[in-house]
């Protein structure tokens, strides 16, 4: 993964912008019944400078894209057409400062979790990523005796996951909850380390340092594995 993201780096400054071969694409549609509802299914409403990596080709495409959260997919649009990247996990793509990986993970119980998440912290031991979804409400219509009718609504929702060699954890957003799900070997420690550095896990830094926290832990204890995810 370091090596990706490096190369990527690597390419969008040395290569000259090339257009974006069919052969990534697909026709895909768009979703007007949601235009009215409050909030939008897309990361971002605007197709915004992005890049894109076909590792495949060793091709590099600067490009404008947006990430429809309703079907995880990385769009793009020429003229009047629209399409999604293929979603493939050779394919990769860079929106603003984010990074989608199209990745084929599995739980700790061997459960499939395939999908678009965003890279927020590389080490070379596990990475941290993050995912969006969308819950959507459709309009309610009253009658003039039922009060006021209520519009759709769109309401995002991220999840930040732990990953080890393809293997995934939901990370909770509740201290409680993650020390006892995901970190238990080590709740006294980082418990007493989240009093101290006054941790707020809706806080995406405070998240990473709680993380690395615990894998330093890990390190120093006399256990024959050092992974994290190795209660699992």
């Amino acid at each position: 993964m370091r090596k990706v993201l490096l190369f990527f780096t690597v390419l969008i400054v040395t290569i000259a912008p090339a257009q974006v071969p069919e052969s990534i694409l697909q026709y895909t549609q768009e979703f007007p019944m949601y235009e009215t509802y409050d909030g939008s299914i897309y990361l971002q409403n605007k197709f915004v400078e992005s890049s894109i990596i076909d590792e495949t080709s060793s091709g590099t495409y600067d490009s404008k894209l947006r990430y429809n959260i309703h079907t995880d997919a990385v769009e793009y649009k020429e003229e009047s057409e629209l399409f999604e990247l293929s979603k493939n996990p050779k394919i990769q793509a860079r929106i603003d400062e984010d990074y989608f990986y199209y990745c084929q993970f599995k739980t700790q119980r061997g459960v499939d979790r395939e999908g678009y998440y965003i890279l927020v912290e590389l080490h070379d031991q596990y990475r941290i990523y993050k995912r969006y979804e969308v819950k959507i409400k459709d309009p309610i219509k009253m009658d003039v005796y039922n009060g006021t009718p209520e519009p759709g609504s769109i309401r995002k929702k991220v999840s930040y996951f732990l990953e080890e060699n393809d293997i995934i954890i939901e990370l909770p957003m509740d201290k409680k909850e993650i020390l006892i799900t995901a970190f238990s070997d080590k709740s006294d420690e980082l418990k007493q380390y989240i009093k101290k550095e006054k941790i707020k896990l809706k806080k995406e830094e405070d998240l990473i340092r709680l993380v690395a926290k615990y894998n330093a832990l890990k390190n120093l204890s006399s256990s024959p594995s050092n992974s994290l995810l190795s209660k699992y």
